[in-house]
């Protein structure tokens, strides 16, 4: 499964994020009424939303409607925003909220098939196809368990152990303590462990399966 989440981790954007004073201006102009203000901050930021809420979803056809959704909220939530925390920063809380409200909602209703871009975006990164055909087994048999995590647990141990963040890093685009986001890594971490360990032995969960976890 490490191969698996190497590939997930390389869903990544490597665009430079702008500067804070690249964002003060862009907040300020937008205030101002300039429309391509927003334009800028669309683009700048609309692929890393994108594949983070790819990495932390998986293959859910939602993906590019949550990704608006995240613009959408931000906004809104401009007029408000003090800058005591960078625009990136703002904008990362907001789809990982979306992706923890997805999530919950997805527990309570029949799960939607999966995309099957999702597998040809990451696959597109392995090398040969039977390294490809392996890979792409061992993620639907990894977001098979994860569908079984707690959101909040989930959404910790994927910023950590596949973004790679720091506890302090995952706290601020939590709203939560360090502690508190170590104690979900950890149980998170040993949900999963456990749930792969149950499917090495047998046909691993369809992705198709009603998911038990609940926030």
């Amino acid at each position: 499964m490490i191969a698996a989440l190497a590939i997930l981790a390389g869903v990544r954007d490597p665009r430079r994020d702008p500067t804070r004073d690249d964002e003060a201006e862009l907040i300020a102009r937008h205030r101002a009424g300039d429309h391509e203000a927003f334009s800028v901050m669309y683009r700048t930021h609309v692929s890393a939303v994108y594949r983070r809420l790819s990495r932390l979803l998986g293959p859910v056809p939602e993906r590019e409607d949550l990704t608006q959704d995240v613009f959408l909220a931000l906004h809104g939530a401009l007029p408000r925003f003090r800058g005591d925390a960078r625009l990136a920063t703002l904008i990362h809380r907001i789809a990982i909220n979306k992706a923890c409200e997805f999530l919950r909602r997805r527990s309570r209703r029949p799960a939607t098939p999966m995309d099957a871009h999702f597998f040809d975006e990451l696959l597109s990164l392995a090398g040969s196809p039977e390294d490809a055909a392996s890979t792409r087994e061992e993620l639907a048999c990894v977001f098979a368990c994860l569908a079984r995590i707690k959101p909040k647990k989930r959404i910790a141990l994927l910023l950590r152990v596949v973004d790679g963040l720091s506890f302090d890093e995952i706290a601020q685009l939590v709203d939560a303590s360090p502690e508190t986001v170590a104690k979900r890594v950890q149980h998170g971490q040993r949900e999963l462990d456990a749930l792969l360990a149950r499917t090495e032995h047998r046909r691993p969960v369809a992705l198709g399966a009603s998911p038990g976890g609940q926030a």
